[in-house]
């Protein structure tokens, strides 16, 4: 089981200024591009979709805002892909209140059962997959996990949407049959067969949303919060 930092461990979010660093975080995001783009059926109409529907893209842009910092800076932290970043566009609308109709929730859209074994904590006063931060740790030691036993990203992915048995068994049965594992090839899901398309068509609008008409708020690269130390005040009497 991975252990999430506690909360006295978490790292700073304040970091200093870097006069070469880019000024918008979209910027710091198309650099840290690492994923293989996936070009099928797909992936272009999702595109068209999102094209077609410019005010989804935006809104969901705008709503980040608050955390697209502290998101793209712990990925880069670990040294993994910027796409990473994006995946809640498609999980939650970047909404940390969203609730699936399967019960995930957050951010990252964890489900109870993956949420607690990646120690969210879960009970009638607090759940913590709807924590922007502890959530986004949890969401990549998962993905961490997933791709270090997947060995490429699009099954990582998948296995993110679906589980990773899920995936396991397409592969499995890929292979009696002497047929591709790769993803484009594995009969999954039909939300599973969708997921890595959405996000990709999400990378091609932000790599050049003036190809596609769209508008995207300016997201300074900077800190929009801050974490602090709870202390306790003594009154006396």
């Amino acid at each position: 089981m991975l252990v999430r930092p506690q909360i006295g461990q978490l790292k700073s979010i304040v970091l200093s200024s870097n006069a070469s660093a880019p000024d918008d975080i979209w910027d710091v995001i198309r650099k840290g591009f690492q994923i293989p783009n996936l070009s099928n059926n797909l992936s272009k109409q999702w595109t068209q979709y999102y094209q077609d529907h410019p005010e989804s893209i935006k809104r969901i842009a705008e709503r980040s805002v608050k955390y697209l910092y502290f998101v793209v800076n712990e990925i880069n932290n670990r040294g993994l892909p910027t796409e990473l970043a994006l995946m809640p566009f498609i999980e939650s609308a970047y909404d940390p209140s969203a609730i699936s109709k399967n019960k995930a929730s957050g951010l990252w859209q964890f489900v109870p059962r993956t949420a607690k074994h990646f120690n969210l904590k879960q009970n009638w006063w607090l759940d913590e997959r709807r924590d922007p931060i502890v959530s986004t740790y949890a969401a990549l030691d998962y993905l961490e996990s997933l791709y270090k036993r997947q060995g490429h990203w699009h099954l990582a992915l998948a296995s993110y949407n679906c589980g990773e048995s899920v995936v396991q068994k397409a592969i499995e049965k890929n292979k009696k049959s002497n047929k591709s594992t790769k993803y484009i090839n594995l009969q999954l899901p039909k939300e599973t067969t969708n997921y890595v398309p959405k996000l990709q068509a999400v990378k091609n609008i932000i790599t050049n949303p003036q190809k596609y008409g769209i508008d995207l708020p300016k997201v300074e690269n900077k800190p929009y919060f801050k974490t602090v130390k709870k202390i306790k005040i003594l009154i006396l009497k």
